[in-house]
């Protein structure tokens, strides 16, 4: 009777906190399993805002603020979390906030980091379109809010092996070894994308951008989900300072239930935060100026298959790529040479063709740029059928759901750096539909452009260098947690 009167006092107490959580309706949630493997599991998307406007103290200017005109709403930190209540196990996956890709914003090319522009419920189709990742809740911090978790937790200690500085973060840490942070320099080096270190004498930019800063940020959440463990999880009076901190400032989706949250909590209580998958979506770093349509995006990263959908499969726990079990004789595919190269459009649809794709057209499309990525658009309800036609296709590819052409279930839009797998045997009971020089071109753009029955050597992959793993081992110089004494 005393652990169950117990157990009553400490849900009652969550849900007092958990009531002055800000709720807003988000649109393209996925429903939580009721039934099969997944029951129990339920995908979160957490978030770290830069809005300004929101904060208490607008005038910081150390992080800019809302009076001097820095308006804008994007996601600093896109991350989701896969949490599995059954077997108390929890998974991570980043996304770059310079991933760039169609339909970031409604029919539009951006970063990712813009979706959240449109509501969070842009940011939640952007993920889930192009990686077929279903998200069931959404959950938003924002500067305050991650400052007064830390104040909450008496600050964190992380061990430093080198002075480092960020300037345009506000991160200066002078001394080496175990550093207490408090909340302001906690969201400094989160934050911080121009990192220095001072070794030798001498300091020296790690020029690594987005991809070392989300290093850094999940060890951080290491250092952070230990200390929320050992002192925020196991007494109400800790709770009481920790919930208290957080909630006025959290946003969550309004699905999200006191049930869901009490539950996520327990989960973390009984996990071991040093087994936790920390993965980062793979990518193809350019750090050029990125030319699309004319316009120069500047410092971008690009998705690559198959890194991206292995990095997926294995934060969702499954054994074999969703795509895998649709037949590639079931998917009517169109092909539009999106680069202006003679025959390419051809070309890949006569290797789709071999794999036992059913191809019902090739067309051309006007090329975006020098470099473009491979994109596979799928019409509503089709999304394993893109998925499908993807597991074939290697480079710079992305998804995106939206018009196709020749009334097929998924266009290919060609770019400048992919192959087709041909190596790959057609799958078991799928017929083979040879497309020649005969095959229709069908309009997607207002001039159509015949193409020459030329084969083509498609682009090698290669020349934009290697894709970014997705475990990402910590760099010499990035802060750790303290050595135990």
């Amino acid at each position: 009777m005393v652990v169950l009167a117990l157990a009553g006092a400490e849900v009652a107490f969550v849900a007092f906190r958990l009531h002055q959580v800000h709720r807003v309706t988000v649109s393209q949630l996925a429903p939580p399993a009721t039934s099969g493997p997944n029951v129990g599991t339920q995908t979160f998307l957490l978030i770290g805002s830069t809005s300004r406007c929101v904060l208490d103290n607008k005038q910081t200017s150390a992080f800019g603020s809302c009076a001097a005109g820095i308006t804008g709403v994007n996601s600093d930190v896109i991350l989701l979390l896969r949490a599995d209540q059954r077997a108390h196990s929890v998974s991570v996956l980043s996304v770059p906030r310079d991933l760039v890709m169609n339909n970031v914003r409604p029919g539009q090319f951006y970063k990712i980091d813009a979706a959240l522009a449109d509501g969070p419920g842009q940011l939640v189709a952007a993920i889930e379109e192009n990686f077929g990742i279903p998200i069931n809740h959404f959950v938003e911090l924002n500067f305050d809010s991650f400052q007064n978790i830390v104040t909450a937790l008496g600050g964190i200690k992380m061990y430093f092996p080198y002075r480092v500085r960020d300037d345009s973060s506000g991160l200066h840490i002078r001394t080496t070894g175990c550093v207490y942070l408090n909340g302001f320099n906690a969201l400094a080096l989160v934050r911080a994308r121009n990192y220095w270190y001072f070794k030798d004498g001498q300091w020296t930019d790690d020029g690594s951008g987005d991809l070392g800063r989300i290093i850094r940020v999940h060890e951080f959440l290491r250092v952070l989900a230990t200390a929320i463990a050992k002192r925020g999880l196991s007494n109400l009076l800790t709770d009481n300072s920790l919930l208290g901190a957080v909630a006025p400032d959290l946003e969550v989706d309004s699905k999200l239930s006191l049930g869901d949250m009490v539950d996520l909590l327990r989960a973390f209580r009984s996990t071991n935060i040093g087994t936790v998958p920390e993965l980062t979506m793979p990518n193809i770093e350019n750090f050029a100026d990125y030319m699309y349509e004319g316009y120069d995006y500047g410092s971008v990263v690009l998705p690559t298959y198959p890194q991206d959908q292995q990095a997926v499969d294995n934060f969702l726990g499954l054994k074999t790529p969703p795509g895998s079990a649709v037949a590639p004789g079931s998917v009517m595919v169109s092909v539009m040479d999106g680069t202006g190269t003679a025959g390419q459009a051809t070309t890949t649809a006569d290797q789709l063709s071999s794999l036992g794709f059913h191809v019902v057209g090739t067309g051309s499309a006007t090329p975006v740029g020098p470099i473009s990525e491979t994109v596979v658009y799928y019409a509503p309800g089709h999304l394993l059928d893109a998925q499908r036609v993807v597991e074939d296709l290697r480079g710079i590819v992305a998804m995106a759901e939206g018009t196709t052409a020749a009334g097929a279930d998924v266009t290919v839009v060609t770019g400048s750096d992919y192959s087709v797998a041909v190596n790959h045997a057609p799958a078991q009971g799928t017929t083979t539909t040879a497309v020649g020089t005969t095959a229709t071109t069908v309009e997607l753009t207002a001039t159509t452009v015949e193409l020459a029955a030329t084969t083509v050597e498609l682009a090698s992959v290669s020349t934009l260098g290697p894709p970014s793993p997705a475990v990402q081992p910590l760099p010499s110089y990035d802060p750790r947690a303290c050595p135990s004494s």
